[in-house]
Protein backbone atom coordinates (compact mmCIF):
# COMPACT_ATOMS: atom_id res chain seq x y z
CA UNK A 1 0.00 0.00 0.00
CA UNK A 2 1.43 3.55 -1.11
CA UNK A 3 1.03 5.97 1.80
CA UNK A 4 0.80 9.60 1.40
CA UNK A 5 3.62 11.77 2.03
CA UNK A 6 3.45 14.66 3.99
CA UNK A 7 6.71 16.82 4.27
CA UNK A 8 4.90 20.57 4.23
CA UNK A 9 2.19 22.19 5.83
CA UNK A 10 0.42 22.26 2.34
CA UNK A 11 0.44 18.48 2.34
CA UNK A 12 -0.82 18.28 5.42
CA UNK A 13 -3.38 20.53 4.95
CA UNK A 14 -4.40 18.85 1.71
CA UNK A 15 -4.33 15.58 3.26
CA UNK A 16 -7.42 17.20 5.53
CA UNK A 17 -9.26 19.15 3.08
CA UNK A 18 -9.51 15.48 0.89
CA UNK A 19 -11.92 14.57 3.88
CA UNK A 20 -14.31 17.65 4.01
CA UNK A 21 -16.23 16.61 1.08
CA UNK A 22 -17.11 13.01 3.21
CA UNK A 23 -19.23 15.83 5.71
CA UNK A 24 -20.32 14.95 8.92
CA UNK A 25 -21.42 11.75 10.07
CA UNK A 26 -21.70 11.09 14.04
CA UNK A 27 -20.62 7.86 15.19
CA UNK A 28 -17.83 6.37 16.95
CA UNK A 29 -16.62 3.09 14.95
CA UNK A 30 -14.42 4.65 12.82
CA UNK A 31 -12.50 6.85 15.03
CA UNK A 32 -12.14 3.74 17.71
CA UNK A 33 -11.04 1.43 15.08
CA UNK A 34 -8.41 4.65 13.49
CA UNK A 35 -6.73 5.18 17.50
CA UNK A 36 -6.89 1.01 18.33
CA UNK A 37 -4.38 0.97 14.94
CA UNK A 38 -2.69 3.75 16.71
CA UNK A 39 -2.37 2.30 19.85
CA UNK A 40 -4.80 4.46 21.55
CA UNK A 41 -2.79 7.75 21.89
CA UNK A 42 -5.97 9.05 24.05
CA UNK A 43 -5.15 6.89 26.88
CA UNK A 44 -2.07 8.09 27.27
CA UNK A 45 -2.81 11.26 29.58
CA UNK A 46 -5.83 12.31 31.72
CA UNK A 47 -8.87 13.95 30.24
CA UNK A 48 -11.07 16.84 30.64
CA UNK A 49 -14.04 16.44 28.60
CA UNK A 50 -16.28 19.86 27.60
CA UNK A 51 -19.56 19.92 26.06
CA UNK A 52 -22.66 22.40 26.13
CA UNK A 53 -24.54 24.93 23.44
CA UNK A 54 -22.43 27.60 24.28
CA UNK A 55 -19.15 28.30 25.63
CA UNK A 56 -17.32 25.40 25.30
CA UNK A 57 -13.85 27.06 24.11
CA UNK A 58 -13.88 29.82 26.43
CA UNK A 59 -14.05 27.50 29.31
CA UNK A 60 -11.74 25.06 27.56
CA UNK A 61 -9.02 27.98 27.04
CA UNK A 62 -9.98 28.99 30.95
CA UNK A 63 -9.19 25.74 31.96
CA UNK A 64 -6.04 25.23 30.71
CA UNK A 65 -4.52 29.12 31.53
CA UNK A 66 -5.55 27.82 35.23
CA UNK A 67 -4.19 24.11 34.82
CA UNK A 68 -0.49 25.76 33.54
CA UNK A 69 -0.95 28.32 36.17
CA UNK A 70 -0.58 24.92 38.40
CA UNK A 71 2.90 23.93 36.50
CA UNK A 72 1.22 21.34 34.42
CA UNK A 73 1.86 20.69 30.98
CA UNK A 74 -1.42 20.85 29.22
CA UNK A 75 -2.93 19.97 25.97
CA UNK A 76 -6.07 21.68 24.28
CA UNK A 77 -8.27 20.83 21.17
CA UNK A 78 -11.09 22.86 20.37
CA UNK A 79 -13.03 23.74 16.58
CA UNK A 80 -13.60 24.94 14.57
CA UNK A 81 -10.90 27.56 14.29
CA UNK A 82 -11.14 31.18 12.98
CA UNK A 83 -8.42 31.49 10.42
CA UNK A 84 -6.15 28.34 10.01
CA UNK A 85 -6.35 24.55 10.86
CA UNK A 86 -3.52 24.63 13.32
CA UNK A 87 -5.33 26.97 16.15
CA UNK A 88 -7.64 23.85 17.03
CA UNK A 89 -4.55 22.59 18.57
CA UNK A 90 -2.31 24.22 21.69
CA UNK A 91 0.48 22.59 23.86
CA UNK A 92 1.93 24.65 26.74
CA UNK A 93 -0.59 27.87 25.93
CA UNK A 94 0.53 28.10 22.21
CA UNK A 95 -1.16 26.89 19.00
CA UNK A 96 1.08 24.03 17.16
CA UNK A 97 3.30 25.87 14.79
CA UNK A 98 3.12 24.95 11.18
CA UNK A 99 6.22 22.66 11.26
CA UNK A 100 4.41 20.59 14.17
CA UNK A 101 1.48 20.66 12.81
CA UNK A 102 2.84 19.21 9.69
CA UNK A 103 4.45 16.69 11.72
CA UNK A 104 1.27 15.58 13.46
CA UNK A 105 -0.36 15.04 10.63
CA UNK A 106 2.06 12.98 9.34
CA UNK A 107 1.90 11.04 12.35
CA UNK A 108 -1.53 9.98 11.87
CA UNK A 109 -1.94 9.94 8.07
CA UNK A 110 -0.79 6.05 7.90
CA UNK A 111 -3.35 4.81 10.46
CA UNK A 112 -5.92 6.79 8.23
CA UNK A 113 -5.36 5.08 4.94
CA UNK A 114 -4.74 1.75 6.28
CA UNK A 115 -8.57 1.85 7.77
CA UNK A 116 -9.65 3.37 5.06
CA UNK A 117 -7.77 0.45 2.74
CA UNK A 118 -9.57 -1.84 4.51
CA UNK A 119 -12.91 -0.72 5.16
CA UNK A 120 -13.63 0.58 2.32
CA UNK A 121 -15.00 3.72 4.10
CA UNK A 122 -13.67 7.51 4.60
CA UNK A 123 -12.68 9.14 7.74
CA UNK A 124 -14.38 12.38 8.29
CA UNK A 125 -12.54 15.78 8.20
CA UNK A 126 -13.11 16.48 11.99
CA UNK A 127 -12.65 12.86 13.25
CA UNK A 128 -9.06 12.84 11.32
CA UNK A 129 -8.25 16.38 13.54
CA UNK A 130 -9.65 14.56 16.72
CA UNK A 131 -6.84 11.55 16.03
CA UNK A 132 -4.25 14.43 15.14
CA UNK A 133 -4.98 15.61 18.57
CA UNK A 134 -4.64 13.12 20.49
CA UNK A 135 -1.63 11.80 18.93
CA UNK A 136 0.03 15.36 19.19
CA UNK A 137 -0.88 15.44 22.99
CA UNK A 138 0.51 11.58 23.41
CA UNK A 139 4.10 12.85 21.56
CA UNK A 140 4.32 15.96 23.43
CA UNK A 141 4.25 14.08 27.10
CA UNK A 142 1.36 16.75 28.40
CA UNK A 143 0.14 16.07 32.06
CA UNK A 144 -3.44 16.76 30.91
CA UNK A 145 -5.51 17.21 27.63
CA UNK A 146 -8.31 19.12 27.95
CA UNK A 147 -11.01 18.47 24.59
CA UNK A 148 -13.94 20.37 23.25
CA UNK A 149 -16.95 18.24 22.10
CA UNK A 150 -17.69 19.16 18.55
CA UNK A 151 -21.23 18.76 18.00
CA UNK A 152 -23.74 17.07 20.63
CA UNK A 153 -21.66 14.47 23.20
CA UNK A 154 -23.13 10.79 22.47
CA UNK A 155 -21.90 10.20 19.49
CA UNK A 156 -19.64 12.74 18.87
CA UNK A 157 -16.05 11.57 17.68
CA UNK A 158 -14.24 12.94 20.72
CA UNK A 159 -16.45 10.93 23.59
CA UNK A 160 -13.40 7.94 23.24
CA UNK A 161 -12.16 9.20 26.16
CA UNK A 162 -12.46 8.09 29.22
CA UNK A 163 -12.37 11.83 30.80
CA UNK A 164 -11.31 11.90 34.79
CA UNK A 165 -13.55 15.17 34.60
CA UNK A 166 -16.43 15.75 32.57
CA UNK A 167 -18.28 19.21 31.51
CA UNK A 168 -21.25 20.58 30.40
CA UNK A 169 -21.14 24.58 30.06
CA UNK A 170 -25.25 25.07 29.21
CA UNK A 171 -27.83 23.92 27.23
CA UNK A 172 -30.01 25.81 24.88
CA UNK A 173 -31.73 24.91 21.75
CA UNK A 174 -29.35 24.35 18.42
CA UNK A 175 -28.27 21.66 15.78
CA UNK A 176 -32.15 20.22 16.47
CA UNK A 177 -32.08 18.40 13.34
CA UNK A 178 -29.36 16.10 14.86
CA UNK A 179 -29.59 16.68 18.52
CA UNK A 180 -32.81 16.80 19.32
CA UNK A 181 -36.02 19.21 19.09
CA UNK A 182 -36.39 20.01 22.40
CA UNK A 183 -33.96 21.02 25.87
CA UNK A 184 -34.56 17.08 26.99
CA UNK A 185 -33.15 15.78 24.36
CA UNK A 186 -30.20 17.88 23.72
CA UNK A 187 -29.30 17.68 27.39
CA UNK A 188 -29.29 13.82 27.14
CA UNK A 189 -27.23 14.07 23.99
CA UNK A 190 -24.40 15.96 25.61
CA UNK A 191 -24.16 14.80 29.21
CA UNK A 192 -23.66 10.80 27.24
CA UNK A 193 -19.88 11.90 27.66
CA UNK A 194 -19.86 11.48 31.64
CA UNK A 195 -18.89 7.83 31.63
CA UNK A 196 -19.90 5.22 34.49
CA UNK A 197 -18.81 6.57 38.03
CA UNK A 198 -16.88 9.78 36.35
CA UNK A 199 -17.39 13.39 37.71
CA UNK A 200 -19.45 15.80 36.35
CA UNK A 201 -19.48 20.20 36.66
CA UNK A 202 -22.23 21.37 34.72
CA UNK A 203 -22.68 25.25 34.19
CA UNK A 204 -26.62 27.04 34.62
CA UNK A 205 -29.04 25.06 33.08
CA UNK A 206 -32.72 24.36 32.40
CA UNK A 207 -35.03 22.98 34.83
CA UNK A 208 -35.75 20.26 31.90
CA UNK A 209 -32.25 19.74 31.13
CA UNK A 210 -31.55 19.28 34.86
CA UNK A 211 -33.69 16.19 35.02
CA UNK A 212 -32.08 14.65 32.20
CA UNK A 213 -28.56 15.19 33.66
CA UNK A 214 -29.85 14.04 37.06
CA UNK A 215 -31.16 10.86 35.04
CA UNK A 216 -27.49 10.09 33.40
CA UNK A 217 -26.11 10.73 36.87
CA UNK A 218 -28.12 8.36 38.75
CA UNK A 219 -28.37 5.64 36.22
CA UNK A 220 -24.39 6.02 36.25
CA UNK A 221 -23.26 6.37 39.66
CA UNK A 222 -21.62 9.84 38.52
CA UNK A 223 -20.58 12.54 41.08
CA UNK A 224 -21.87 16.08 40.00
CA UNK A 225 -21.17 19.67 40.56
CA UNK A 226 -23.65 22.25 39.64
CA UNK A 227 -23.33 25.75 39.41
CA UNK A 228 -25.42 27.91 42.02
CA UNK A 229 -25.45 24.67 44.34
CA UNK A 230 -21.58 23.08 44.72
CA UNK A 231 -20.19 26.24 43.43
CA UNK A 232 -21.08 29.84 42.65
CA UNK A 233 -20.06 33.59 41.92
CA UNK A 234 -20.64 36.18 44.01
CA UNK A 235 -20.15 40.04 44.08
CA UNK A 236 -20.06 41.07 40.57
CA UNK A 237 -19.02 44.36 39.22
CA UNK A 238 -17.66 45.67 35.64
CA UNK A 239 -14.54 47.52 35.55
CA UNK A 240 -12.16 48.84 32.96
CA UNK A 241 -10.21 45.58 32.48
CA UNK A 242 -13.25 43.47 32.57
CA UNK A 243 -15.20 42.18 35.86
CA UNK A 244 -14.14 41.67 39.28
CA UNK A 245 -15.52 38.71 40.66
CA UNK A 246 -15.22 36.11 43.54
CA UNK A 247 -16.27 32.25 43.30
CA UNK A 248 -17.39 30.01 45.77
CA UNK A 249 -15.77 27.04 44.48
CA UNK A 250 -16.40 23.08 44.95
CA UNK A 251 -13.30 23.61 47.28
CA UNK A 252 -12.66 26.75 48.30
CA UNK A 253 -13.10 30.50 48.20
CA UNK A 254 -11.06 32.46 45.67
CA UNK A 255 -12.42 36.62 45.93
CA UNK A 256 -11.59 39.36 43.66
CA UNK A 257 -10.69 37.81 40.77
CA UNK A 258 -10.13 39.97 37.50
CA UNK A 259 -11.84 38.83 34.50
CA UNK A 260 -10.13 40.55 31.51
CA UNK A 261 -12.98 39.40 29.22
CA UNK A 262 -16.37 41.20 27.99
CA UNK A 263 -19.68 39.92 28.94
CA UNK A 264 -21.44 39.12 31.71
CA UNK A 265 -21.82 35.43 31.04
CA UNK A 266 -17.98 35.31 30.93
CA UNK A 267 -18.36 35.24 34.67
CA UNK A 268 -20.29 32.09 34.91
CA UNK A 269 -17.79 30.51 32.42
CA UNK A 270 -14.78 31.11 34.75
CA UNK A 271 -17.15 29.61 37.83
CA UNK A 272 -17.38 26.74 35.54
CA UNK A 273 -13.63 26.23 34.68
CA UNK A 274 -12.51 26.80 38.20
CA UNK A 275 -15.30 24.13 39.39
CA UNK A 276 -13.77 21.70 36.79
CA UNK A 277 -10.13 22.69 37.95
CA UNK A 278 -11.07 21.53 41.47
CA UNK A 279 -12.31 18.52 40.52
CA UNK A 280 -9.83 17.53 38.32
CA UNK A 281 -7.13 18.28 41.19
CA UNK A 282 -9.23 16.96 44.17
CA UNK A 283 -8.45 20.15 46.16
CA UNK A 284 -8.75 23.73 46.84
CA UNK A 285 -6.66 25.75 43.78
CA UNK A 286 -4.09 28.77 44.65
CA UNK A 287 -5.22 31.75 44.40
CA UNK A 288 -2.03 33.37 43.15
CA UNK A 289 -2.03 30.87 40.17
CA UNK A 290 -5.54 31.81 39.07
CA UNK A 291 -4.67 35.41 39.23
CA UNK A 292 -1.91 34.66 36.88
CA UNK A 293 -3.86 33.14 34.93
CA UNK A 294 -6.23 35.48 34.71
CA UNK A 295 -3.28 38.09 33.77
CA UNK A 296 -2.73 36.15 30.15
CA UNK A 297 -6.20 34.65 29.31
CA UNK A 298 -8.05 35.92 25.99
CA UNK A 299 -10.30 33.59 23.73
CA UNK A 300 -10.12 35.09 20.28
CA UNK A 301 -13.70 35.58 18.48
CA UNK A 302 -15.46 35.83 21.49
CA UNK A 303 -16.48 39.13 22.34
CA UNK A 304 -13.32 39.88 21.43
CA UNK A 305 -12.31 43.95 20.65
CA UNK A 306 -9.92 44.11 17.54
CA UNK A 307 -9.96 47.83 17.15
CA UNK A 308 -10.57 51.49 18.31
CA UNK A 309 -12.10 54.34 17.22
CA UNK A 310 -14.21 53.00 15.55
CA UNK A 311 -14.77 49.93 17.94
CA UNK A 312 -14.42 47.09 16.27
CA UNK A 313 -16.25 43.99 18.83
CA UNK A 314 -16.36 40.40 16.60
CA UNK A 315 -18.16 37.27 18.22
CA UNK A 316 -18.79 33.98 17.31
CA UNK A 317 -22.37 34.06 18.08
CA UNK A 318 -24.37 31.84 15.51
CA UNK A 319 -27.51 30.34 17.81
CA UNK A 320 -30.70 32.20 19.64
CA UNK A 321 -28.90 32.05 23.14
CA UNK A 322 -25.73 33.14 21.77
CA UNK A 323 -27.04 36.24 19.61
CA UNK A 324 -29.62 37.05 22.50
CA UNK A 325 -26.64 37.17 25.11
CA UNK A 326 -24.79 39.12 22.38
CA UNK A 327 -27.61 41.91 22.32
CA UNK A 328 -27.67 41.79 25.87
CA UNK A 329 -23.68 42.42 25.79
CA UNK A 330 -23.68 45.36 23.15
CA UNK A 331 -26.51 47.14 25.46
CA UNK A 332 -25.21 47.12 29.04
CA UNK A 333 -21.51 47.11 28.25
CA UNK A 334 -20.70 49.15 24.29
CA UNK A 335 -22.65 52.28 24.23
CA UNK A 336 -22.27 53.74 20.65
CA UNK A 337 -23.40 56.77 18.58
CA UNK A 338 -24.03 54.29 16.11
CA UNK A 339 -23.69 50.46 15.49
CA UNK A 340 -23.02 48.59 12.34
CA UNK A 341 -23.21 44.92 11.78
CA UNK A 342 -21.53 42.67 9.32
CA UNK A 343 -23.10 39.23 9.91
CA UNK A 344 -23.57 36.00 7.25
CA UNK A 345 -24.64 32.49 8.20
CA UNK A 346 -23.86 29.03 8.19
CA UNK A 347 -26.05 25.40 7.75
CA UNK A 348 -29.85 25.22 8.04
CA UNK A 349 -30.88 28.35 10.12
CA UNK A 350 -33.47 30.53 10.55
CA UNK A 351 -31.52 34.24 9.95
CA UNK A 352 -34.90 35.94 10.40
CA UNK A 353 -35.36 34.62 14.05
CA UNK A 354 -31.85 34.51 14.82
CA UNK A 355 -31.53 38.71 14.33
CA UNK A 356 -34.69 39.13 16.41
CA UNK A 357 -32.72 40.06 19.15
CA UNK A 358 -30.92 43.21 17.26
CA UNK A 359 -33.98 44.90 17.06
CA UNK A 360 -33.44 48.62 17.65
CA UNK A 361 -29.67 48.24 17.81
CA UNK A 362 -28.09 48.53 14.68
CA UNK A 363 -28.06 51.61 11.55
CA UNK A 364 -26.09 49.73 9.52
CA UNK A 365 -26.22 46.11 8.29
CA UNK A 366 -23.91 44.29 6.05
CA UNK A 367 -25.72 40.95 5.08
CA UNK A 368 -22.25 38.53 3.75
CA UNK A 369 -21.14 35.26 3.34
CA UNK A 370 -17.79 33.40 4.26
CA UNK A 371 -16.01 30.88 1.79
CA UNK A 372 -17.80 27.91 3.11
CA UNK A 373 -19.31 25.93 1.30
CA UNK A 374 -22.34 25.40 4.06
CA UNK A 375 -22.62 29.47 4.26
CA UNK A 376 -26.10 30.96 3.55
CA UNK A 377 -25.83 32.98 0.67
CA UNK A 378 -25.45 36.93 1.55
CA UNK A 379 -28.72 37.52 -0.46
CA UNK A 380 -31.01 35.03 1.78
CA UNK A 381 -28.91 36.83 4.93
CA UNK A 382 -30.23 40.44 3.53
CA UNK A 383 -33.84 39.66 2.84
CA UNK A 384 -33.62 38.46 6.94
CA UNK A 385 -32.46 41.18 8.32
CA UNK A 386 -34.49 43.61 6.46
CA UNK A 387 -37.53 41.37 8.25
CA UNK A 388 -35.97 41.43 11.01
CA UNK A 389 -34.41 44.71 12.31
CA UNK A 390 -37.33 47.65 10.58
CA UNK A 391 -35.15 50.64 10.20
CA UNK A 392 -31.76 49.56 9.34
CA UNK A 393 -30.40 49.94 6.24
CA UNK A 394 -29.25 46.31 4.34
CA UNK A 395 -27.12 45.79 1.98
CA UNK A 396 -24.90 42.96 0.68
CA UNK A 397 -21.22 43.14 0.25
CA UNK A 398 -18.90 40.38 -0.52
CA UNK A 399 -16.59 39.03 0.57
CA UNK A 400 -16.35 39.27 4.08
CA UNK A 401 -13.29 41.50 4.37
CA UNK A 402 -14.88 44.02 1.67
CA UNK A 403 -17.93 44.33 4.29
CA UNK A 404 -15.16 44.81 7.22
CA UNK A 405 -13.35 47.42 5.06
CA UNK A 406 -16.50 49.59 4.05
CA UNK A 407 -18.14 49.51 7.77
CA UNK A 408 -15.17 50.86 9.43
CA UNK A 409 -14.58 53.53 6.85
CA UNK A 410 -18.81 54.32 7.27
CA UNK A 411 -18.75 54.23 11.12
CA UNK A 412 -18.04 57.18 13.48
CA UNK A 413 -15.07 57.13 15.82
CA UNK A 414 -17.63 57.09 18.20
CA UNK A 415 -19.64 53.91 16.39
CA UNK A 416 -19.38 50.18 16.79
CA UNK A 417 -18.85 47.60 13.90
CA UNK A 418 -19.91 44.11 15.12
CA UNK A 419 -19.21 40.91 13.37
CA UNK A 420 -20.98 37.84 14.06
CA UNK A 421 -23.51 35.26 13.45
CA UNK A 422 -21.16 32.58 11.81
CA UNK A 423 -17.81 31.53 13.16
CA UNK A 424 -16.38 31.48 9.70
CA UNK A 425 -17.27 35.15 9.27
CA UNK A 426 -15.79 35.76 12.58
CA UNK A 427 -12.75 34.04 11.25
CA UNK A 428 -12.22 36.16 7.97
CA UNK A 429 -12.92 39.59 9.52
CA UNK A 430 -10.70 38.70 12.51
CA UNK A 431 -7.72 38.15 9.58
CA UNK A 432 -8.49 41.52 8.27
CA UNK A 433 -8.33 43.43 11.53
CA UNK A 434 -5.25 43.93 13.19
CA UNK A 435 -5.04 41.41 16.05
Amino acid sequence: MTFSLITTYEEAVAFLDARIGHGMRPGLDRIREVLALMTDPQDAYPAIHVAGTNGKTTVVWMIESILEAHQLRVGSYTSPHLESIEERFRILGGQLDRSDFSVAVADVAPFIEVYEGRMGDTVTYFETTVAVAFQAFAAAGVNVAVIEVGLGGRLDATNVLKADVSAVTGIALDHTAILGSSLGEIAAEKVAIVKKGGVLVTGTLPSVAKEEVAARVISEGVTWYRAGEEFRVRDVFQNAGGWCVSIDGIEGCYPDLQLPLRGRHQVDHLGTAIAVSEAFFGHKLDQGAIERAMTTLRVPGRVEVLGRYPTVLVDGAHNAEGLAGLANVLRDEFPAASRHLITGFRGARDATALLKPFVGLFETVYATAAHDPLAVNAEDVAIAARTALPGATVEVVMPVARAVTEAIEVAGGDDIVVVAGSLYVVGEARAQLPG
